[in-house]
């Protein structure tokens, strides 16, 4: 039988507590809203009583986002009742609100951070859930560095809180401490003690990401009987971060024989609920993180493209679909084989070519990908048109389609304080372009000549860079995603001068989009002449 595992997002408390990622109260709601899109159970929208600020933001929370049965809005107190009675103030606007209340069991927390008695904190906990019990019908406790505090006085804990109210007990490993036996175990014996005390009373973790082993406790936790799960979006957090929800969720799904559990999570919104987090905390998620890095789909190595086009199954347990990306990408770079590259063209209908043609426009290709990294589909082109031209074989598909293609040929960019300023020299075919424009900073004094330059129009929507290397030489990659007539392009490139590769970047993005103009261009002309 599968269990039904509740599932808990903190990233707009804990997952806010990361230094810089502070939202305002639009974003906070933006980011409630798509929450409720992903159909998580229970929305913990901030610590009340923090600030002015975090109470209006989770009441506006819970008044436009928990205005409906299907999702549970909550936030943060302290075991004393001003924080309570924020919670309550706050989150009383929603249609199912609950109060969560925190207090340490560890004798690390009993005894350095509070300087009081075992008796006293637990007295403290029990008083603190009967006056939230009195407020409101759900309340939650969590038992602070659970993982940490002796078991005995951890469960005389929880039993009277449960006595006294409490409908949900939470079991967090505060600092990461836990191993995913251990934390199994200990959730094992909880489970089965509260079950015969109450088992109307959810059980629920809270893992936090030090050791690396967030996911881990979290998927032990769920073996052993946890009836509810706390995590973040993108695994963000104090510290190393929480337990990424998008790892949760898929683990569950891809092995579901071995947890024989589920959630009501839509996956098909995780990457849009990913992406909108990172954007607005601007919190860059690694590359290679699992489900929602950049890389997590994307395929480079000539090995693993030739077993993937075989059988995806061979390198691939999780289709891109599945949280609401198109399809896997096949990046073309010197490390790519003959087959994906093959593929490749054969995607653009290059597909009558010989061996022997391949192996000389593989090499060519090996060449470009040598000194560029990342080979796009015009690139491709443009190596297809030369080698006919070299061979003397007219083809339809290539003929002059460089002249449409920009290439970056020259810029100077001046920064300054008062009007940062580019100029760009750029050139399509025989045709030399060239402009000056003006910016808030020097790279959008960049892009806005060389957009000037370019006859579409192309709105940035994204920005990125990141050092790939260090020292006097040290690399700048930069990626930018474009959109154009509402479908969305993005590129990369790298170089030591980080303007050059923005530039180069740019100009490959809007490359992308000249290509898909001229396919399409191209198709409609053709069912023009097939329908004459």
């Amino acid at each position: 039988m599968t269990k039904n595992i509740v599932v808990f997002d903190t990233t707009l408390r804990d997952g806010e507590q990361v230094p810089g990622a502070k939202l305002n109260q639009k974003e906070k709601l933006q980011v409630a809203q798509q929450l409720k899109k992903l159909h998580v159970d229970i929305i913990e929208a901030g610590f009340p009583a923090s600030s002015k600020g975090d109470f209006e933001a989770v009441k506006e929370i819970a008044s436009q986002v928990g205005n409906t049965d299907d999702v549970m809005i909550t936030a943060l107190a302290r075991a004393v009742k001003p924080d309570i009675d924020a919670v309550y103030h706050a989150v009383k606007h929603a249609k199912k609100p609950l109060i969560h209340i925190v207090l340490g069991t560890s004798d690390i927390h009993v005894q350095k951070k509070f300087s009081k008695t075992k008796e006293q904190i637990l007295d403290t906990g029990v008083e603190a859930v009967k006056y939230a019990k009195s407020l409101l019908p759900e309340v939650q406790y969590s038992t602070e560095d659970a993982s940490r505090s002796d078991f005995e006085y951890l469960w005389s804990t929880i039993e009277a809180v449960v006595k006294a109210g409490a409908t949900m007990i939470n079991i967090p490993d505060t600092v990461g401490f836990a191993e995913p036996d251990e934390f199994g175990e200990l959730i094992y014996k909880i489970n089965d003690r509260l079950k015969n005390v109450n088992n109307q009373v959810l059980l629920s973790v809270h893992c936090h990401n030090d050791l690396g082993l967030a996911t881990a406790n979290t998927l032990a936790a769920i073996k052993n009987g946890a009836d509810k799960v706390e995590c973040t979006i993108n695994g963000i957090g104090e510290r190393a971060g929480n337990t990424a929800l998008e790892e949760v969720i898929m683990a569950l799904h891809t092995r579901s024989s071995r947890y024989q559990a589920d959630t009501n999570i839509n996956r098909k919104e995780i990457l849009n609920t990913s992406r909108l987090v990172s954007n607005l905390m601007g919190l860059e998620v690694q590359v290679n993180k699992a489900i929602t890095g950049e890389n997590a789909f994307s395929h480079s190595s000539g090995i693993h493209q030739d077993g993937l086009l075989k059988a995806r199954e061979a390198y691939e347990i999780i289709h891109p679909s599945e949280i609401g990306l198109d399809d896997m990408e096949l990046v073309l770079t010197a490390r790519s084989g003959r087959h994906a590259f093959k593929h490749a063209l054969q995607q653009l209908g290059f597909d009558q070519l010989t061996e022997q043609q391949l192996e000389i426009i593989f090499e060519d290709f090996l060449q470009l990908a040598d000194s560029k990294k990342e080979v796009y589909n015009h690139d491709l082109y443009r190596l297809m048109e030369k080698f006919y031209k070299k061979n003397q074989i007219d083809n339809q598909r290539t003929n002059n389609i460089s002249d449409y293609f920009y290439e970056l040929i020259d810029y100077q960019v001046i920064s300054n304080t008062n009007s940062p300023s580019a100029t760009i020299k750029i050139k399509a075919g025989t045709k030399v372009k060239e402009n000056k424009a003006t910016g808030t900073g020097p790279v959008e004094a960049l892009y806005t000549a060389i957009t000037n330059s370019c006859d579409l129009n192309i709105k940035l929507l994204e920005y990125n860079i990141s050092s790939v290397s260090s020292g006097k030489e040290a690399l700048g990659k930069v990626k930018v995603k474009i959109t154009h007539n509402g479908t969305n392009y993005q590129a990369k490139a790298i170089d030591t001068d980080i303007l050059k590769a923005s530039a180069q970047a740019y100009i490959d993005a809007i490359n992308n989009v000249v290509l898909e103009s001229l396919l399409t261009e191209k198709e409609e002309n053709n069912n023009d002449r097939i329908k004459q």
